[in-house]
């Protein structure tokens, strides 16, 4: 299902013609962390440095004002997100699971209700090496730089393993 062209988790997604600007609306969670109304894709399009992860965006692809977008992604077990690095910051929350985080050098364990800061130009990657999803909030700008994808072992980089 992936393509050639390669697209951001970050990337703002294309708003809906259908729905208004700055409309109140209300997102019902539903079972198996899912909410009505919002659609489930693929963490990125493209790329070969991902797996098993999918995306949510809760705010941001509804035609809202805010300076913040709120997505949800759920990493299936042995699943990682891309090793990258950009701009903009990060806060991660976990709501589901456990996974870990790799910030650079370091890997950090996430637990639920686990609070993850991730500052600007700090390469990083989440994974879940655990037998049970990993899902967490991940609140960004809405406007952001790309990322740019790091190639693990470079740049004085270990490999940057998902166990």
């Amino acid at each position: 299902m992936r393509n050639k062209s390669e697209h951001s988790s970050c990337e703002l997604p294309e708003p809906s013609r259908k729905t208004k600007l700055n409309q109140n609306r209300q997102y019902r969670f539903q079972d198996n962390f899912r909410w009505k109304g919002v659609k489930v894709c693929e963490y990125k399009t493209g790329g070969d440095n991902w797996d098993k992860i999918a995306r949510q965006t809760l705010i941001g692809a509804g035609n809202e004002s805010t300076k913040f977008h709120l997505r949800y992604f759920e990493i299936a077990p042995d699943g990682y997100s891309s090793f990258e690095k950009h701009k903009h910051e990060h806060v991660v929350i976990g709501v589901r699971g456990k996974g870990k985080a790799r910030i650079n050098r370091r890997t950090i364990e996430l637990n639920f209700m686990d609070v993850l800061y991730i500052k600007p130009d700090e390469p990083h990657r989440l994974f879940n090496p655990f037998n049970e999803p990993f899902g967490f909030f991940c609140i960004v700008n809405a406007k952001r730089d790309r990322p740019k994808a790091i190639k693990e072992g470079t740049k004085g980089q270990r490999h940057i393993g998902t166990k």
